[in-house]
């Protein structure tokens, strides 16, 4: 493949050749859809495939030769999560348990992304209900790192994180309760925004509703922002989504780290792992920043232990989710899933609670650090990415230890964080840091983000 194959463009490039009439979205779709017959067989991406993406591709050429595209992603393609409505398909939520019908109506993200124009290529894989990071599920097996196929490409959004990394595409849909966007983007060399709580509307709610956002997981800091602009739009179906009027996240997003003050972070209510590789990474990103101008100095948020609200929130969410299940068809379920769910079932509503309480006071410690430092610098993931067919061990634990201790704070505090990839390790496998901002400051994590992206270029996975 060379750099002129449109599957390897972003969808800025793609666009501006649209708009000159150098490359048709038809021409795309097929360079694109080669890539996923030659590779998808073992990536295991996708959950289902839409057979009307020719035909959409066809009609936005139509619109392009006329000078009238629809939008701002017109024939450019995307694909959405399988835990999201896409009308015409079921939602199976990578489980064997759920519904085979199709859904009869559109996410609201989704929506976005068709209104703009975007081709949708389908559906790609989740860990079952988006429940760990791990990249398998009952229903469609294991989906595997186009880095390396004996590597995970992280969940719960693992088949996003595999289309981006194979170039099944510019753009991708992922969910994120704890991580579920941003460990998938660091594991394979994505750019994973968690917008701020409330920013891209989401219905129907699922199981993590109270902490969980739907975001952009793309190749470059800019096609994050001009997703994130087509996802960002009020939806009266969602009762907490923000009012917002119609913006273009790009813009400002230039703008440099010259004289902002960053923390970085290595306690977030207790201290995460980090492996020697991990650590390096960090300090590289920090030198980055630095030499760009920003004033970068280590820094305690202080928050309360992030280990024990999570576990609440991840555990009530779950027992919730099983106990909607027939008893005849929760044999069919992940069996960690299962277990874990019935260890919190007992919970009760004072505990709740007080989880919730302690998820308002770390949002207001988050808050209070936010007065001092314009952005937080720390990991995205304690490791590179593990084993894809490592088994599932004592979940509760390998949530704060293997899976997302760096993450899961920022859903609690409901601020916008932003995986981004700045380096390789000595096996050749991405590595990412992570920025957060004070909630609704989703243009300063973009722009801090678009810094590094271009201190730090990476190349694209070759999978083979």
């Amino acid at each position: 493949m060379t750099e002129t194959d449109p599957a390897l463009m972003s969808a800025e490039t793609l666009l501006a050749l649209y708009a000159r009439r150098a490359l048709s979205p038809v021409e795309v779709l097929k360079a694109v859809m080669e890539r996923v017959a030659r590779y998808n067989p073992w990536v295991n991406a996708f959950a289902a495939m839409n057979p009307r993406a020719l035909q959409a591709a066809g009609e936005s050429e139509a619109r392009w030769m006329a000078g009238r595209p629809m939008g701002l992603l017109d024939g450019v393609p995307a694909t959405v999560k399988d835990l999201l409505n896409l009308t015409g398909f079921p939602t199976r939520r990578g489980s064997k348990a759920t519904d085979t019908a199709p859904a009869t109506e559109d996410a609201p993200s989704v929506l976005g992304l068709k209104a703009a124009g975007a081709v949708i290529l389908g559906k790609t894989t989740t860990t079952e209900f988006g429940w760990k990071s791990p990249g398998d599920c009952p229903l469609h097996g294991i989906t595997r790192n186009p880095w390396n196929r004996e590597r995970t490409p992280g969940g719960s959004s693992s088949g996003a994180g595999a289309a981006g990394a194979a170039c099944f595409g510019p753009l991708h849909i992922g969910t994120d309760a704890g991580g579920s966007i941003r460990i998938p983007a660091a594991f394979s060399g994505l750019v994973g925004l968690k917008p701020s709580f409330g920013r891209v509307p989401q219905w129907p709610l699922g199981a993590f509703s109270n902490v969980a956002c739907t975001g952009p997981m793309t190749r470059t800091v800019r096609d994050a922002a001009l997703m994130l602009s087509t996802m960002a739009r009020y939806d009266l179906r969602d009762p907490r989504c923000l009012p917002d009027e119609p913006r273009d996240w790009r813009a400002g997003i230039e703008g440099g780290v010259a004289g902002l003050r960053i923390g970085l972070v290595r306690r977030l209510g207790f201290a995460p792992p980090l492996d020697a590789d991990g650590e390096a990474v960090l300090q590289a990103a920090a030198r980055m920043l630095e030499e760009q101008g920003a004033q970068v100095e280590e820094a305690d948020p202080a928050l309360p232990d992030t280990r024990a609200i999570f576990s609440r929130v991840w555990g009530v969410g779950l027992a919730r989710l099983v106990a909607t299940i027939p008893e005849d068809r929760r044999g069919l379920l992940d069996a960690g899933l299962v277990d874990l769910a019935g260890r919190e079932a007992g919970m009760n509503a004072v505990d709740f609670l007080g989880a919730e309480a302690l998820r308002i006071e770390a949002a207001h410690a988050a808050a209070r650090f936010h007065q001092r430092f314009d952005l937080m610098l720390c990991p995205a993931t304690p490791t590179a990415a593990f084993a894809a067919d490592q088994p599932t061990i004592r979940p509760a634990e390998a949530l704060w230890r293997d899976w997302a201790p760096w993450t899961f704070a920022f859903n609690l505090t409901r601020q916008p964080a932003i995986a981004v990839p700045v380096g390789l390790d000595e096996h050749g496998m991405p590595r990412a840091v992570q920025l957060a901002a004070a909630l609704y400051r989703d243009d300063l994590v973009l722009r801090g983000a678009r810094a590094l992206e271009q201190a730090a270029t990476i190349p694209l996975a070759q999978p083979g």
